[in-house]
């Protein structure tokens, strides 16, 4: 998962800081690296690194980066790499000057690189499937574009770029959001025509003149003072010139309206709405139904007290506890400066990462019955480890909810979630799982409630990309063969192997 950003500020005005603190409202969509790029009289100004927008971003880079239009982009690696090279926001020079910055997973990557090089000759320098999203975008861009000269100057035609995009969409498979510059021309953002991966855009009135923002979530539009207009629609395409003309073009057939189901339970921030929907209503609702169904299935529990797993468990335990009419407790207190464990290769980082996040409040565990409630349980090394915390620290029985169905297939479309058999679901009923985690009681969302804890109080109908818990590929395309090439890509001995190469490339670039 990754965040993106873009901006079409004034002329004269630059949106480098703009775009500097957008990212840094979606940091936790990627925590390996960030970069921003703008455009700045016809010349391309980058800066991006490994880390966190806060380490990579000196006086002396936002300086460097002018410009009134600009993008950004905060990453992790969805197939295991973390070198810098593989930083985004990436460029070519043909046609025009092109960058992007791209959100989600193309599951035919390898088919669009092979073609790529057989018949239009364009070398990849990066394993990521985003260079070859803006390798395919520039191929279909020439070629609407009557052919360009280096000295000439080419009128960007707007069908061309919506006839792009149509192109794309014909050739290219998976979860995209996207966005990019266009030298000279202007901002152009679009959406994977199942409209997996999130986008919207915002607005706002300075001085009489038009300022435009596109971003992953609707948190980054409020936050820097603009109005939302609404969701980029699933196959739009919407360009917005350097002058500030806004345009759009539904770019591919009509096709499900399947949004990431993982976005509410996980990933988005609680303070974002997500294609109408908004995040901490649909958390609530979570809580809500599952609390519901503990008390149909065990009426006269002996539950204490309801304790979070912060901070993403937070909004669910607080409506769990209210249907339950038990006290809602803050057990735990968590170390900010540790990244999310699920995303870190190799178990033994991820062990010792959790002891480091949380440290347990032993009064509120002490002789009572706690019930501990997280959003989802994936590897289970969390879960397992919390619950010997609780323990530890005087617990007398420790009961687990889940506010997500178990996690038993692997996310295609842009998560980096773990290789199947390192799911803690995987070949497991619910009762082996409680053994194995260690809890007296283990409790899961049902996929049907999940669903209408989403929906309820909205008056929308779309199906939800729910893949990572039931298996089903909303794109259609998803083979055993696929499969497999993606668990040997995400096991953690191959996790590991790619963080080795990685630091030695990093190491070779540095010094050259």
């Amino acid at each position: 998962m990754c965040g993106i950003i873009g901006v079409v500020g004034r002329n004269g005005v630059h949106v480098n800081q703009l775009i500097y603190d957008g990212l840094t409202v979606l940091q936790h969509r990627g925590q390996d690296a960030a970069g921003i790029m703008t455009d700045f009289e016809g010349q391309f100004r980058l800066r991006k690194s490994n880390g966190l927008v806060s380490d990579i971003f000196y006086t002396r880079h936002m300086q460097r980066l002018e410009g009134h239009i600009g993008l950004g982009h905060v990453r992790y690696p969805t197939a295991g790499s973390s070198s810098k090279a593989e930083a985004q926001p990436f460029y070519v020079n043909s046609p025009y000057g092109l960058s992007i910055a791209h959100n989600g997973n193309l599951t035919n990557a390898e088919e669009l690189r092979k073609n790529l090089l057989d018949s239009y000759f364009r070398h990849m320098n990066t394993k990521s499937d985003s260079e070859i999203l803006l390798n395919v975008l520039a191929v279909e861009l020439f070629e609407r574009s009557n052919g360009i000269s280096i000295d000439g100057d080419p009128h960007l035609d707007i069908e061309a770029v919506f006839g792009a995009i149509k192109a794309l969409n014909n050739k290219v498979e998976g979860g995209y959001s996207c966005v990019s510059l266009i030298s000279g021309y202007g901002l152009l953002a679009f959406r994977d025509p199942n409209g997996i991966r999130p986008l919207v855009f915002g607005k706002r009135e300075v001085d009489g003149e038009s300022e435009w923002i596109v971003a992953s979530e609707s948190v980054a539009i409020s936050a820097l003072g603009f109005e939302i207009v609404r969701d980029v629609e699933p196959g739009e395409a919407i360009f917005i010139s350097s002058s500030g003309h806004f345009f759009s073009r539904k770019c591919s057939e009509s096709m499900t309206h399947s949004p990431c189901i993982f976005e509410y339970v996980y990933f988005a921030r609680p303070d974002s709405v997500i294609d109408g929907i908004s995040v901490y209503n649909s958390r609530l609702n979570q809580g809500k139904k599952l609390a519901e169904r503990i008390l149909q299935q065990w009426p006269e529990h002996d539950i204490d007290a309801v304790i979070p797993v912060p901070d993403s468990g937070r909004i669910a335990a607080l409506q769990m506890a209210n249907t339950l009419n038990v006290p809602y407790r803050e057990g735990f207190v968590k170390n900010r400066y540790v990244g999310r464990t699920f995303i870190m290769p190799g178990q033994a980082l991820r062990e010792k990462s959790v002891r480091r996040k949380l440290n347990a409040i032993e009064h509120e565990f002490s002789g009572k019955n706690i019930l501990l409630v997280d959003d989802s349980i994936v590897r289970g090394t969390t879960s397992q480890q919390i619950i010997e915390m609780a323990r530890d620290v005087g617990a007398k029985k420790v009961y687990f909810a889940s506010a997500a169905p178990p996690v038993r297939y692997p996310n295609v479309y842009g998560i980096d979630m773990p290789a199947v058999n390192e799911f803690i679901a995987n070949g497991r009923s619910i009762e082996e799982i409680n053994e194995k985690i260690g809890s007296d009681k283990l409790f899961y969302q049902t996929l049907d409630d999940l669903v209408e804890s989403i929906l309820m109080g909205t008056d929308l109908e779309m199906e939800f990309d729910s893949s990572c818990f039931d298996g089903k590929y909303v794109t259609g395309n998803i083979t055993d063969a696929y499969l497999k090439k993606l668990h040997d890509k995400r096991n953690d001995t191959a996790k590991q192997e790619d963080m080795e190469e990685d630091q030695v490339l990093d190491l070779h670039n540095d010094s050259a």
